[in-house]
């Protein structure tokens, strides 16, 4: 007999596709986690430094002391009030945040002002930032933002002076009149130039205001006609009449001055045309 022989099946390699695709099947996905971002730390910007504080008023006591306890800072970020309290021990000056015993310390100004040294930071800030008297009964000197504000003063003092020193006679009497009234068609130019440059040194601010405000000069105008008798004005100051035949110009509305209530009305139609009139007989 024939002895039976056992087929063994022999399993073909797989191809490079076929392994890539099986590989593609058993191979789980992965997943990329994002990271969470955290928030940025706020930085601290607080300058560690000596500070000097002064009475406010220019007031210079012998000694005067402010409350250090018994005081409250409404914490934004918390949403209430906390207690307030300057302990030499303690490197905070909230009481909900002090460790142990509390060594209380008086704040005294001596000849109106306090000097801080930076070693006490806990002074300082409560002094700065929480004290609800800072600005009212004391502030910080600050001569970093001091100088800044002197620089622009100047600045804006020099400006005054060089618009002064150029600007036109008519609207030099207009500004001048804001100022001394009446007396001014009696200056002379040279009157006029020296008291327009003082005007402007001491009010610098309000010198470059008025040199922009058009009814400035208009209201000059109209004094100026009313002065000479171009133009009439009622002895109520209600009313601005010509001068020659007391023909009613215009009424003044309820509590506005007249000279104001005018410069306005001369921007309106039939205003320019008297203007323009006026102008004419000024000039003539």
């Amino acid at each position: 007999m024939a002895k039976k022989t056992k087929k063994v099946e022999v399993e073909e390699p797989q191809t490079q596709e076929a392994a890539v695709k099986t590989a593609s099947v058993v191979e789980q996905p992965k997943v990329r986690v994002m990271e969470k971002s955290l928030p940025e730390k706020k930085k601290d910007i607080w300058k560690i430094k000596d500070r000097q504080y002064y009475l406010t008023g220019n007031r210079s006591p012998l000694s005067k002391s402010i409350r250090a306890t018994n005081i409250y800072y409404f914490d934004e970020e918390k949403g209430y009030e906390r207690e307030l309290k300057y302990c030499s021990n303690q490197r905070t000056c909230f009481v909900d945040e002090m460790v142990g015993d509390q060594r209380m310390e008086h704040i005294v100004f001596r000849n109106g002002a306090l000097t801080v040294p930076k070693e006490k930071s806990v002074l300082q800030k409560l002094l700065s930032l929480y004290h609800p008297h800072r600005e009212t009964l004391f502030f910080e000197s600050k001569p970093e933002v001091e100088a800044a504000d002197e620089v622009e003063n100047i600045e804006i003092e020099i400006e005054a002076l060089t618009v002064a020193q150029n600007l036109d006679i008519d609207i030099a009497e207009a500004i001048m009149r804001v100022e001394v009234g009446s007396k001014v068609s009696e200056m002379s130019s040279k009157e006029l130039k020296r008291d327009l440059l003082v005007y402007a040194k001491k009010n610098p601010k309000l010198f470059l205001e008025l040199v922009n405000d058009e009814n400035v000069v208009l209201r000059n105008f109209g004094i100026r006609a009313t002065e000479i008798g171009i133009l009439k004005l009622s002895p109520d100051q209600r009313t601005f009449l010509w001068g020659s035949n007391n023909r009613k110009l215009m009424n003044v509305p309820f509590d506005e001055h007249p000279y104001s209530a005018l410069a306005a009305w001369f921007k309106t139609d039939e205003g320019m045309e008297i203007y323009s009139n006026i102008e004419k007989r000024l000039n003539s």
